[in-house]
């Protein structure tokens, strides 16, 4: 049974940055009270993921209110549910991932494609149905409404289960949406970071071939021996790139810098897909010849909707499927973000 809680706001801790250089210092907020459709959960992971340092840098072109509590890969254990909440209880495991509200009535939240609503509100930096401003998940506690709460699956480690709810989804939901889930396709996943080598690991579950396209050879062996890749082809050797043309069925593309699009259409078979789901600052040049004459498609994928996640993470339970991570406190969290800025990072 729910409890019901005062409607007073609850007192939490995190770390905010003031100002685009981004620079996190402690700072005490108000999250609400625990309404009667709200869960409240303390916090224990919270992913750092790389559009956390754009959003805190505000070089996204996007609005940001200051100060900020980044993190939208967020997890924990339930400490209070409201009086209408029947799906959870306290002590069970839950997170929120990229979104804390959305209209409920558009075309796209009725058909579970909350993501995609016009009015979605993201779960850091943006303005919430009262007019405060969300606050993420690099903090103590979260309060959310009960329909943007996912259960963690009791078998899935915590800590490496959060990344999952921005990382899991952004590579799930493509896989099944452009069909390339299908038991005998052949799916590229271009560079081996931190939504590569989840991409891999939920492909090589779902049944299909899989092939690691990366700039060097320095990933391959862990590529192939522990994630169980199929094969690995360096973009950058021009006669294994030729060999490979009109093999595969799908990429996902998950390069968030400049790069080139023609030699991985070159890579599809006919009727082939090109997935972006990288975050790319500057626009990339199209080749509409090659997609003329193969009937391919060039795609994209923003994260997924709340049904999507939750039948992510137990698709997620099922198979063993985490992320690789390293587990840092908040005192490093400063250094953490240099080093995710200079790609110091291994995924």
């Amino acid at each position: 049974m729910g409890q019901v809680s005062e409607q007073v706001n609850q007192k939490a801790f995190g770390w905010a940055a003031r100002d685009p250089s981004a620079v996190f210092s402690p700072f005490t907020f108000s999250r609400g009270a625990t309404g009667e459709n709200d869960v409240t959960f303390k916090v224990l992971y919270c992913e750092i993921c790389h559009s956390d340092l754009h959003m805190a840098k505000n070089d996204l072109g996007e609005f940001c209110t200051y100060p900020l509590v980044p993190g939208h890969e967020i997890v924990g254990i339930v400490t209070e549910i409201g009086s209408k909440v029947e799906k959870f209880k306290i002590g069970d495991k839950v997170g929120v991932g990229c979104l804390v509200g959305c209209c409920r009535s558009c075309e796209n939240c009725v058909n579970n494609l909350e993501n995609y609503c016009p009015k979605m509100i993201p779960t850091q930096g943006a303005k919430y149905y009262d007019g405060t401003t969300t606050q993420g998940g690099y903090s103590d506690i979260m309060v959310a409404n009960k329909h943007f709460v996912v259960y963690i699956p009791d078998d899935l480690p915590l800590d490496a289960s959060a990344p999952l709810l921005c990382v899991g989804i952004s590579v799930y939901g493509p896989l099944r949406f452009y069909e390339l889930d299908k038991l005998g396709k052949h799916v590229g996943v271009v560079r081996l970071g931190g939504l590569g080598h989840v991409a891999v690991k939920f492909a090589k579950a779902m049944g299909v071939k899989v092939t690691c396209i990366n700039t060097s050879t320095n990933k391959k062996k862990e590529a192939i021996e522990h994630l169980g890749a199929d094969s690995f082809l360096v973009s950058s050797d021009q006669d294994i790139c030729k060999a490979a043309i009109s093999t595969m069925d799908g990429i996902i593309d998950t390069v968030s810098a400049p790069h080139a699009l023609e030699p991985l259409i070159g890579l599809l078979k006919t009727n082939g897909k090109v997935v972006l789901i990288g975050c790319l600052e500057k626009p990339l040049e199209l080749p509409v010849f090659p997609l003329l004459m193969g009937r391919k498609i060039v795609g994209g994928y923003a994260s997924g909707g709340m049904t999507e996640t939750q039948e992510m993470l137990y698709f997620a339970s099922q198979h063993n499927i985490a992320a690789y991570i390293d587990v840092i406190t908040m005192e490093y969290l400063n250094t953490a973000m240099d080093r995710l800025a200079k790609g110091d990072i291994r995924y």
